[in-house]
């Protein structure tokens, strides 16, 4: 575009330059100036000489300010037609940006000076229309969650429902159906828990963001303390967990996200192993960087699957009924507040083994 620019502006000097100098040849010398003698001679004086003596006075004497009229008037035509040119450009650009606002199919083409532009303006309007596709199928993905959940909802509350009425009910009944029922209360009480802790984490993302409060931790000390809660859920996967970290590694971050971060990949981690298996985390310092790792032997996960596994609403586990499916929102919300860290969150999984990668800047401040 600049060479464009600057090789039409050197050819409108040039054009310039020519048409004054085609204008002093042939105006103010040679036939225009036998013409005006002429005809001042014929018609004005009937004396050549004067005719002539007042040609010399009028042209030839101020030729330099002609010179300088005729050459500031062809410049004007000559701008004003360059300029007319060159404004189509800025013409085909508000058309190109008008087609991103207006959303309108196909290519936006311009003209080969505004090559570059136009790959810019296409690579802007398919980066909006895939945001907006992914935006669309988060969306559709949220609403088919919700109707799912709305629709396991009634199964837990009313097996509730009913062995609460059965206890209510059956005047004689012995301890150990008593027992029965109740166990069997408590246990659809805590899915209905569950699913409802799902719509909570449904709102709370879709309605507020996350902002960070930063302070000083141990991560060692907080790796720890998460694979003691998790004992439990271990246990009854009879999993084992091992952390290989050295002791006290300092961390500025905001303690309770990224709590959040290793409690959703720790959580991952247990119900995507096998039973028996042992869950590994890894801390190492590369760096002003910290790289922490979970490792777990589970099902591979498939490439497809994990070029997704980060989007909001997403779940490898489509079965509506299984305990280990949550919302879908756990790794979205963790991508979003270890990118917050300037961090970054991967996923590998190959040969029935999986792992999570998250590295952040270390240190405290």
């Amino acid at each position: 575009m600049r060479m464009t620019i600057f090789f039409r502006t050197m050819l409108l000097l040039f054009a310039d330059l020519v048409l004054l100098y085609i204008f002093v040849d042939a105006f103010l010398r040679g036939r225009f100036a036998n013409w005006v003698v002429g005809f001042l001679d014929r018609v004005v004086f009937r004396d050549y000489n004067r005719a002539l003596d007042l040609y010399q006075q009028v042209f030839r004497n101020y030729m330099e300010w002609f010179m300088a009229f005729a050459f500031f008037a062809v410049f004007l035509v000559s701008l004003w037609i360059y300029l007319k040119s060159f404004t189509k450009y800025f013409y085909e650009i508000n058309r190109g940006i008008d087609a991103l606002v207006e959303e309108l199919s196909g290519e936006i083409i311009l003209s080969p000076e505004l090559a570059l532009t136009e790959r810019k303006i296409n690579h802007i309007r398919h980066t909006l229309e895939r945001r907006k596709s992914e935006a669309a199928a988060a969306e559709q993905r949220k609403n088919d969650l919700v109707v799912y959940l709305a629709h396991d909802l009634k199964t837990p509350l009313t097996s509730v429902i009913g062995y609460l009425t059965l206890l209510r009910d059956e005047g004689q009944i012995s301890e150990e159906l008593r027992e029965k029922y109740l166990s069997i209360s408590l246990e659809k009480a805590e899915r209905l828990e569950d699913l409802i802790n799902e719509f909570f984490e449904i709102t709370r993302f879709s309605l507020s963001g996350i902002t960070l409060e930063y302070s000083n931790v141990n991560l060692t000390r907080l790796l720890e303390q998460l694979t003691y809660e998790f004992r439990p859920m271990l246990l009854e996967k009879n999993l084992s967990c091992s952390l290989e970290a050295a002791p006290d590694i300092p961390l500025r971050c905001d303690v309770n996200q990224m709590q959040r971060v290793f409690d959703n990949l720790l959580r991952n981690a247990v119900n995507y192993s096998f039973e028996g298996g042992t869950i590994r985390i890894c801390v190492q310092q590369e760096g002003e960087q910290l790289r922490i790792s979970f490792f777990n032997r589970g099902n591979t996960i498939p490439k497809e699957k994990l070029d997704r596994i980060f989007e909001q609403f997403y779940r490898l586990d489509s079965a509506r009924s299984s305990r280990s499916g949550g919302a879908g929102l756990g790794l979205a919300i963790a991508k979003e507040i270890v990118e917050l860290h300037q961090g970054t969150i991967a996923a590998r999984s190959e040969d029935e083994s999986i792992e999570f990668e998250v590295t952040i800047p270390g240190g405290a401040a």
